[in-house]
């Protein structure tokens, strides 16, 4: 028996037990039930499903390939983001869990008004769907690679595996197989990094073909930074405020939870992104060229035991689905509870809340599915995807916790002018023929953006009306700068 048909063999076997997980824990009784888990959860379980969600997929497979190409400086594209995210919310974790909102779009709403947290939904949903799609895209090129399928085949099969648990188990669904998932891809990507190490023969034979291929700065950390802090800047802000990691930190028993799991997340995501990197760059010794369907699917296709081949290949399949789980979970959350039931049908029986939600998941997964169908690119839609939140809402909702003059006029105009400026951007991505007076995606970009938000509402705070005594009830309540 060949790797290939192991393969199916464990696929199923694994699509069997995370779908009896899923329906398990289908039995949810409220909304705070589905999307929060009830606030039951520990820290160290929610500090394992958010690095499953960050770390998995796209994120640590892509970084495999930049890696390859571009040597150690790879790490600012992903893994410093990340550290900067995490460290933020270790500082917000608590206000964030002291309120007790079920999502963003509440606390916002709580905060500002109703108009902006509604504005905010449809940020979040933006960001979640361009966001689902990138899984969808990475492990349809996963499947076709190893499967030797089509992409639209791999595309498809892959979205319909998480669907069969997401859809019914919610958000406590999504945390139990995330801990497999997170098991599994730690295992795979132990060994892929153990393997690529070996074969390679460590870091002198990475400098020598470095120096051989005229790779100048590739084992240099601090090499051409300033190329990567488009990046830094636009992927640390908008993860920051990522909806499902702010969900995460509301499913926390208390506040302390809350600022214990992002604290375990930023020393776990150290030594996980330190080893993705070093694999592509030990990868690099092993494949002159970048092959066309990635390093790590072709790596995997390459080992030459069946039952290991199969196990690995399992093992990250898995990990590009729970970053997938996590961001419908979330995406569905704001489309539902934010959207449907908030503005659209307040008066919803918990029966109905339940069957939209699951509705909202399904439409979520064929949204992002249609889009990975018509765009098969990573990087770029990532960073274009999270510019959407550093222009928009980066810094109504951080300004929120902490100045209690920032109106909610200036808020709502804050976030029309990053939606107008990213959708600007996002048209000439699409190669719309409109003037720019620097590259899309670039450090120019990100800093113009989050820059402009920044004058933007301090200036209209300033010059608009506030209700000054709710603003400071808001800030005192979260209570961020106390232990």
């Amino acid at each position: 028996m060949d790797s290939h048909e192991l393969s199916v063999i464990f696929l199923v076997i694994y699509v069997v037990l995370i779908a009896g997980i899923g329906i398990y824990y289908s039995k949810s009784k409220n909304n705070e039930d589905y999307f929060l888990a009830s606030r039951k959860l520990p820290a160290w379980l929610l500090a394992v499903t958010f690095i499953a969600s960050w770390w998995g997929g796209g994120s640590a497979i892509d970084l495999v390939d930049h890696a390859h190409t571009n040597g150690l400086n790879s790490f600012w594209i992903y893994g410093v983001p990340v550290l900067l995210a995490t460290g933020l919310m270790y500082v917000f974790s608590k206000g964030i869990r002291n309120l007790g909102h079920l999502s963003q779009p509440q606390l916002m709403q709580a905060r500002y008004d109703r108009r902006t947290g509604f504005l905010l939904s449809i940020f979040i949903l933006l960001f979640m769907l361009i966001a689902a799609a990138i899984q969808v895209i990475v492990i349809g090129k996963f499947f076709e690679a190893f499967f030797n399928i089509s992409y639209e085949t791999g595309a498809v099969l892959g979205t319909a595996i998480v669907l069969l648990y997401s859809l019914f188990g919610g958000f406590k669904g999504v945390v139990v197989t995330d801990l497999l998932q997170f098991v599994f891809f730690l295992l795979a990507g132990i060994f892929l990094f153990y393997f690529t190490y070996t074969a390679s023969g460590g870091m002198q034979a990475v400098q020598q073909q470095a120096l051989l291929q005229q790779k100048t700065g590739f084992t240099s950390f601090f090499y051409k930074v300033p190329d990567q802090l488009a990046y830094v800047i636009t992927f640390g802000t908008s993860w920051m405020i990522q909806a499902n990691v702010w969900q995460r930190i509301s499913a926390a028993k208390t506040g302390s939870d809350a600022k214990r799991m992002m604290l375990y997340s930023f020393i776990a995501f150290i030594p996980l992104y330190l080893m993705v990197t070093y694999t592509g760059m030990f990868a690099s010794v092993l494949y002159e060229d970048l092959p066309s369907s990635g390093i790590v699917p072709t790596m995997v296709a390459q080992i030459e035991q069946p039952m290991l081949s199969a196990m690995i290949f399992v093992g990250l399949s898995a990990a590009i689905m729970s970053t997938m789980d996590s961001l419908l979970n979330t995406g569905a959350m704001a489309l539902s509870v934010d959207i449907y039931q908030n503005h659209l049908k307040p008066q919803s029986s918990n029966k109905e809340k339940i069957l939209v939600s699951r509705v909202a998941t399904l439409l979520m997964a064929a949204i992002a599915l249609f889009i990975a169908l018509k765009i098969k690119s990573v990087l770029k839609v990532s960073w274009i995807g999270s510019d959407f939140l550093t222009s928009g809402a980066f810094v109504p909702l951080v300004m929120g916790f902490l100045w209690y003059k920032g109106s909610s006029q200036a808020a709502f105009y804050t976030m029309l002018y990053g939606l107008a400026f990213s959708s600007y951007h996002f048209a000439i991505a699409l190669g719309a023929d409109l003037p720019l007076a620097w590259e899309v995606a670039s450090t120019q970009q990100a800093l113009v953006g989050i820059g402009g938000a920044f004058i933007l509402y301090v200036s209209l705070s300033y010059c608009t009306s506030s209700d000054y005594n709710q603003n400071k009830a808001f800030i005192r309540k979260a209570n961020i700068l106390k232990r």
